[in-house]
């Protein structure tokens, strides 16, 4: 029986030789919970220091989620909008032809007050007309087209506006094609 019981020790592993095994460097998870079960108050910050990043992940998520969402209902009819600009830039061009026909007044007017419904129905959607006849040339805002020679304006400056352009709040939807003076 003492046979047996030798065998048994030598079997066993000794912590402290396990202590002096070298690991690259590495800390050795093991030793790492030993220690930490040997230090409750350390065990304690640890959970605590992890739960403390879990609950402010979770507030920057919250976060996140809601500013996407307030975005996504801002410019949910961004493409719907999109779609009726052509739609709008013909019917301008339509009433300004049919405004030249002294027999046609009434019906130039009929189509007038459509034009104003419609066009008041997309500022209400947020939908905003970018005023460019005057302004310097924006590259972010214009689309230059051409160039002309006025010496009255100063160069770089708006004179005439072929297409006109929309923003949906702070975001450009189309940019208006304009001709820009260029002094010689």
């Amino acid at each position: 029986m003492k046979k047996e019981q030798t065998e048994a020790r030598d079997n066993e592993i000794d912590p402290s030789a396990a202590k002096s095994v070298p690991n690259n460097g590495q800390q050795d998870p093991a030793s790492e919970e030993v220690a930490l079960k040997a230090d409750p108050q350390a065990e304690i910050e640890r959970y605590r220091d992890q739960a403390l990043r879990a609950a402010a992940d979770l507030e920057n998520f919250r976060k996140r989620m809601i500013r996407e969402k307030e975005e996504a209902i801002r410019f949910a009819n961004a493409g719907l909008l999109e779609k009726l600009l052509p739609i709008l830039d013909n019917f301008e061009l339509g009433l300004e032809a049919a405004r030249g026909d002294a027999a046609a007044k009434g019906i130039v007017d009929g189509f007038s007050m459509i034009h104003r419904l419609l066009g008041d129905f997309l500022q209400s959607s947020g939908l905003q007309p970018i005023e460019s006849v005057g302004q310097p040339f924006d590259p972010k805002l214009h689309e230059a087209l051409g160039h002309e020679s006025d010496p009255a304006q100063p160069e770089g400056v708006v004179l005439r506006q072929l297409r006109r352009g929309y923003r949906l709040g702070d975001r450009l939807v189309r940019p208006s094609s304009v001709i820009v003076n260029k002094l010689a």
